[in-house]
């Protein structure tokens, strides 16, 4: 019989452990750099994404040759931008979460069950998962108002002061309960949950009883126990083989519902909802290998070239022990040590090594010779980047649009017949284009508004066209409806739009389309310029590719950020 490779068994580190320098207690093998990385991306977390880099010295307890290297090794892999002397978190980053997210399913199969719940009661309905003596969000379905719920996917919550904690609480072991005691020892007010006030809440007799009580009654209630004013009440949602597979809540404030109300009102419709998302769950799993998001090819091969190319600044050893979380994902929730070997590329030792360091940090665990990852993997930068607006994901990469074109940037959205400014990096020029954020301009006459008036569906488009008359801006403004027809056409086929001198004399203006994962159009990036600058002719040799490639990168960021957090327009 061939002998088979395993991770010896570890005990993680507790949920509130802080950010900071490898200490007492790794394995021999554990991977020191990969540890190190990992304590930058939780101090940037915990601090709401950035970070100054004499901060993270600190924090971390890292030398400033150390903290060096391990950002430029985040940065080249998309996870961080380094600006000056600040760190901040990238949206590539959530490729980590979003790797556990499509492993445990729950948000594709009843997030969208959660959502409609939510529309139908008006309120906040969230889905978290024990991790630990906390929760962890992993669904999040908000509602708009100036009372709102602030929580985020991933944010991870103190179990006692929670409805959905003390549900958890009442399947815990008394290894469970000293754990939690453990903590709460070493961290009174719970400061390693800052999603939440710091608060010392109830004591193990006060949340044993609640826990007594929620595995009595099925249910739990929160009576503003994170804070004043907040009340919710929580279900369990049980998967095919009868295991909590989540915990459904809705969240109020008390301007609208007192804890005893929303039991009375909220908690029937609430049991019926889980009756349908249980039958859900209940349908066979996809087999392993079925999913679509394979992960990436070559990826030790591109770890490789980069430390050739980067040399010291490149720590090869954490990048390759990051690539090991997105081996898995759907249909891969669980994997074999060989399985996650072939999908990064990297050597089954190598793997291995990884998988014992992120075992004993908790991201990982194992079942046998399966492993599978852990919320925890959300608190890698999840929260803080679950809620970026469109405009904050396309600004650094405007930034380098305009930095290459030496014209302004900008990005828009349509608001109905007009586009309206959301994101602008102007360039520094005696004669330049001066459009501030929030600018609205009719759709029509420009460049931006065309490539998104032609990304409408075709009912909508014609819609639109059999509108009231456009007015005419300059003596080259377009108003008739069959050629603006015309033009919509040839712009959906060309993938772009030039608008010479329509809004403005002297303006030119070119524009593409930024589309969301799922390839409708949501904005349009452009660069706007004195007609001197260049000719049409130039402007398409030599401004389009650049911007192209600026639609492609924000394109890309927002596909990775909206797989399974709603991703606000501004």
């Amino acid at each position: 019989m061939q002998a088979t490779e395993t991770v010896p068994p570890v005990e993680p580190e507790p949920p509130a452990a802080p950010a900071a320098a490898p200490r007492a207690g790794l394995p021999p093998e554990a991977v020191g750099p990969l540890v190190r990385g990992i304590g930058v991306l939780r101090l940037l977390t915990d601090a709401d994404g950035v970070l100054g880099l004499s901060a993270l010295e600190r924090g971390t307890g890292l030398a400033r040759a150390t903290v060096d290297r391990v950002t430029g090794t985040l940065a080249r892999m998309g996870y961080v931008r380094l600006d000056g002397r600040d760190v901040h978190l990238a949206p590539r980053l959530m490729e980590l979460g979003n790797a556990y997210l499509a492993g445990l399913r729950l948000p594709t199969l009843l997030g969208p069950h959660a959502d409609a719940l939510a529309d139908a009661l008006d309120e906040a309905v969230s889905l978290a998962v024990a991790d630990g003596d906390g929760t962890r969000v992993v669904h999040q379905s908000t509602r708009r108002r100036a009372m709102s719920l602030s929580f985020r996917i991933g944010d991870l919550l103190p179990a006692e002061r929670t409805a959905p904690g003390a549900l958890f609480a009442a399947d815990w072991t008394p290894a469970d309960w000293a754990r939690r005691r453990a903590r709460r020892a070493a961290d009174p007010l719970g400061a390693g949950f800052p999603a939440v006030p710091s608060a010392a809440g109830p004591d193990d007799t006060e949340f044993a009883a609640r826990a007594a009580l929620a595995r009595e009654r099925g249910w739990a209630l929160d009576d503003q126990l994170i804070e004043p004013g907040l009340v919710a009440v929580a279900l369990p949602v049980r998967g095919a083989d009868g295991a909590v597979a989540c915990v459904a809540s809705v969240v109020s404030h008390t301007s609208r519902h007192t804890a005893a109300s929303l039991r009375d009102t909220v908690l029937p419709r609430l049991a019926a909802a889980v009756r349908t998302w249980e039958e859900v769950l209940s349908r066979p799993a996809p087999p392993d290998g079925a999913a679509e998001d394979a992960p990436p090819s070559g990826l030790a091969g591109w770890t490789h070239a980069s430390k050739q190319e980067l040399g010291r600044g490149f720590v090869e050893s954490l990048a390759r022990g990051l690539t090991v979380l997105t081996a898995f994902g759907e249909g891969r929730a669980e994997l074999p040590l060989a399985a996650v070997a072939e999908a990064t590329g990297l050597a089954r030792a190598t793997a291995r090594r990884a998988l014992i360091t992120l075992r004993h940090l908790g991201y990982v665990e194992a079942d046998g010779r399966l492993f599978r990852l852990t919320p925890r993997v959300l608190g890698l930068g999840f929260p803080s980047l679950a809620r970026m607006p469109l405009p904050q994901i396309a600004a650094p990469h405007l930034a380098e649009l305009s930095r290459r074109v030496h014209d302004s940037a900008s990005l828009a959205v349509l608001a109905g017949d007009d586009i309206r400014y959301t994101a602008r990096v102007a360039t520094r020029r005696i004669m330049s284009v001066h459009i501030t954020v929030g600018t609205r301009f009719p759709a029509h006459a420009t460049s931006m508004g065309r490539v998104m008036l032609a990304g409408l569906p075709p009912a909508a488009r014609t819609r639109w066209l059999a509108g009231t008359e456009r007015p005419a801006l300059t003596p080259h403004t377009v108003t008739a409806h069959r050629e603006l027809a015309a033009i919509l056409d040839r712009v959906h086929e060309q993938g772009y739009a030039l608008v010479d001198e329509e809004l403005e004399q002297g303006l030119r203006s070119l524009a593409v389309p930024v589309r969301d994962r799922t390839g409708a159009v949501v904005a349009a990036v452009n660069v706007a310029m004195h007609s001197s600058r260049r000719t049409v002719e130039e402007c398409l040799a030599e401004v389009l590719p650049e911007l192209r490639d600026c639609a492609d990168r924000i394109e890309a960021d927002l596909s990775t950020a909206g797989r399974f957090a709603h991703v606000p327009e501004v």
